[in-house]
């Protein structure tokens, strides 16, 4: 039954995730970086404390009284995330729905994987395997197995990509007018990769959870894990995602003079805030419900890579409502198929692999 619920829980997420650069697409005459920051100040900086305080009574304390290194690594990592989350906009932008997260979030999968363990690896502490233990059981070599087959699965996708280029370049024209494989490609590996390191930062933060859950389970014996207590966690895990992202919106609003569509009334402000609102508080709740399953099934590699493939999956589906792969060949959209089922693939061996 718990496990039942760890899926549950991730699925949730990751259909929130999938969806949340929908209410984007209603934004209209504002540019990018506007109501990606919009978006973000519910994403990092609204929604989290909100929902801190509505699940862990004194939260703020157990921020305060965290050591120094444990907020400044979740922090870091949160820097380091942040420049993945705000790239990964750019990636759908120029791949679509279904390649754009497709590739992002396999590459995302993979590292997010890796990333704890290769850590663990240099600075061994005692319950968290290292990837040298990994390579040294068959329940880890499964695992490892299952990451290089996302990968497999992400070099036919950006197959796919490059055979749904070359459909469109004649006779399509008025279809995807922002597509560029390229610079979607280079766009949605660096976001990828980069964006696993949330991953981490909830492993760097996990302390002040443990303090949540203490403080849960003393007055809720016998009831299992909190679970909430990955709320607290991400408040200073997102406040660095806030700061890159803030950064390089305020320059892109300096360099593109936009500044004025926040006061522009020739555009639909309030409905673009709005919107933009609801983009963002989806997008948190990819987190909200991943601390949730998490609570059930743990942060391994099986509960990050079950989380990406039900995003990976809910983009697809919006990317076939969008109509993205009308037109193509079906040499180009079975290839796509391929990418996809291999990733999926990935989840179900590394899934076995935790297991054992």
């Amino acid at each position: 039954m718990e496990s039942l619920l760890g899926i549950i829980f991730h699925s949730i997420g990751g259909f929130s995730s999938g969806s949340f650069y929908m209410p984007f697409k209603k934004v209209k005459d504002w540019a990018w970086e506007s109501y990606w920051l919009i978006g973000g100040f519910f994403s990092w900086l609204i929604v989290p404390p909100i929902a801190a305080y509505l699940t862990i009574p004194n939260f703020t304390d157990i921020i305060a009284n965290a050591a120094p290194n444990i907020k400044v690594l979740a922090y870091t990592m949160g820097l380091i995330w942040g420049i993945g989350g705000l790239t990964y906009g750019l990636g759908v932008r120029y791949l679509g729905m279904s390649l754009g997260n497709s590739i992002t979030l396999g590459f995302c999968s993979a590292f997010g994987a890796l990333i704890p363990p290769i850590y663990y690896n240099f600075s061994p502490t005692e319950g968290k395997e290292s990837i040298s233990d990994m390579f040294a059981n068959t329940g880890g070599q499964m695992v490892l197995g299952g990451v290089l087959i996302c990968i497999i699965g992400i070099a036919i996708l950006g197959k796919a990509g490059m055979l749904k280029e070359k459909d469109f370049a004649t006779g399509h024209e008025d279809k995807d007018k922002d597509f560029s494989l390229v610079k979607g490609l280079i766009i949605a590996i660096v976001s990828g990769i980069l964006s696993s390191f949330f991953n981490f930062g909830i492993e760097a933060g996990k302390p002040m959870a443990d303090v949540a859950n203490e403080a849960w389970k003393t007055l809720n014996p016998n009831q299992g894990e909190f679970l909430f207590q990955n709320n607290v966690t991400y408040i200073v895990i997102l406040w660095g995602g806030l700061t890159t992202n803030f950064l390089w919106c305020i320059y892109l609003n300096f360099k593109n003079k936009t500044f004025s569509n926040y006061t522009d009334t020739k555009t639909p402000i309030s409905k673009n805030v709005l919107f933009s609102a609801i983009a963002g508080t989806m997008w948190f709740l990819q987190f909200f419900f991943y601390g949730m399953g998490e609570s059930k099934l743990g942060n391994g590699a099986s509960s990050w890579i079950l989380h990406m493939s039900t995003i990976i999956l809910t983009a697809n589906f919006w990317g076939f409502y969008l109509k993205e792969w009308t037109g193509v060949t079906k040499k180009t959209f079975n290839t796509f198929l391929l990418g996809i089922g291999l990733i999926m693939l990935s989840i179900v061996v590394v899934g076995i692999g935790n297991s054992l």
